[in-house]
């Protein structure tokens, strides 16, 4: 396939998934009727910038969000766009109008997951594969509906799909730009929702995977694996410094009163953590109590987040794509698939353990499934060839990876 023909695809996958996400914007005719949202709406409508230093380093800041359930990241960036927004329409910084400005901006994030999620397949399998997780994610249920309200969800979900993206990059050439920015997208993961914590086993794997290839080859010969630490060992304090000093600057800026006003952000991760693991701690929750974990998010993906077609397709997508990294054991494309099963597991052990079950919180794991299934219609492809019209079979090419 030639770059003009599959960037061509890519741009038409790109403005059906904008078209699908933006339709319907106004849905609730300016009733704020998203919870979730009106909560994020009003805390921003608060916001204003300190005048002085003082008043930005207080807990009782103009600029402290002093809702600690998301990060604050989202809070500020609806404040910044909403007044820029509002140079062309006040209202879209006031109440009636503000929602509006948030919910183009979870569209465009989500449509940002299209493009990253292209790429993510592209580096793994090819444009083809590339093409068919964007075209996947786009047509998706769950991400269309939340793309239609402003919450934390499609940002989350572009962060952390951009920081796997770069990991498989930084792993094939672990230079200090990617390392960096590595960082810098796990801390814009981690000041959108702290749940973006569990990005950590996947960069941990990543940092270690060479190694422990070489030691689970010989666990027992110390001559053979001896000789690789001391090298191993300083690359992976370099790379876990730049890595921790990229994050905790960039969570910093973008969410500073986790630490100015760090007894606010404790108490309410604590609230926040005991309502996931007891489903009477809060009224809205009680809905989850006698919840089946991990079945019930399983149920949820299939039969309502994706659709049972696409669904049984990506769920499928996942076995071959086990089979295959367990088929390239000690080679790259092991290392590269490990990076993304070591995450999905991670991701769904500790989030679908949860008490509770909302819908969005397993959003993280979409493209992921997308990808998954564009590699068995891709598998297909080249067992079953199209057959052309003149009745001879035609070999679908594989791709340069």
């Amino acid at each position: 396939m030639s770059n003009k023909i599959q960037y061509l695809l890519l741009y038409l996958i790109l403005v059906f998934a904008f078209s699908l996400r933006i339709y319907g914007i106004s849905w609730d005719s300016g009733n704020h009727l998203h919870p979730d949202e009106r909560a994020i709406i009003l805390s921003v409508l608060g916001l204003r910038f300190p005048t002085s230093i003082e008043s930005f380093l207080s807990p009782e800041s103009s600029w402290n969000t002093h809702f600690f359930a998301y990060g604050s990241f989202p809070f500020y960036l609806l404040k910044i766009l909403g007044d820029i927004a509002s140079i062309f329409d006040p209202s879209l910084s006031g109440y009636d109008g503000i929602q509006l400005v948030g919910r183009f901006i979870s569209s465009i994030f989500d449509v940002g997951t299209v493009l990253v999620l292209f790429f993510l397949g592209k580096k793994l399998k090819g444009e083809r594969v590339g093409l068919l997780a964007a075209f996947f994610y786009a047509i998706s249920v769950l991400p269309i509906q939340l793309s239609h309200f402003y919450a934390v969800d499609t940002p989350l979900t572009f962060f952390i799909t951009l920081t796997l993206l770069l990991l498989i990059r930084f792993y094939e050439k672990p230079t200090l730009l990617r390392s960096l920015l590595v960082g810098i997208f796990f801390g814009f993961a981690l000041a959108t929702k702290i749940s973006a914590i569990v990005i950590t086993a996947t960069i941990g794997i990543t940092l270690t995977i060479d190694f422990l290839l070489i030691f689970l080859k010989r666990p027992h010969r110390l001559d053979v694996w001896g000789p690789h630490l001391p090298p191993f060992t300083k690359r992976l304090l370099k790379d876990a410094i730049i890595f921790i000093v990229a994050t905790i600057f960039t969570y910093l800026i973008l969410s500073p009163y986790t630490f100015i006003d760090f007894l606010s952000f404790q108490r309410q991760t604590a609230e926040q953590s005991a309502m996931t693991k007891n489903a009477f701690t809060f009224p809205y929750t009680l809905q989850y109590v006698g919840k089946t974990p991990y079945f019930y998010e399983l149920k949820n993906i299939f039969l309502y987040g994706i659709g049972p077609l696409l669904a049984a397709v990506c769920f499928v997508g996942l076995i071959i794509f086990l089979l295959e990294m367990v088929k390239k054991y000690r080679s790259i494309d092991f290392a590269k698939h490990t990076i993304l099963i070591v995450f999905f597991i991670a991701y769904f052990g500790v989030v679908g353990g949860f008490a509770i079950g909302f819908m969005r919180y397993m959003l993280p794991l979409y493209p992921l499934l997308c990808l998954f299934g564009s590699v068995l219609i891709y598998k297909l492809l080249t067992i079953f060839p199209p057959r052309p019209q003149n009745g001879s079979i035609k070999q679908f090419p594989k791709e340069q990876q």
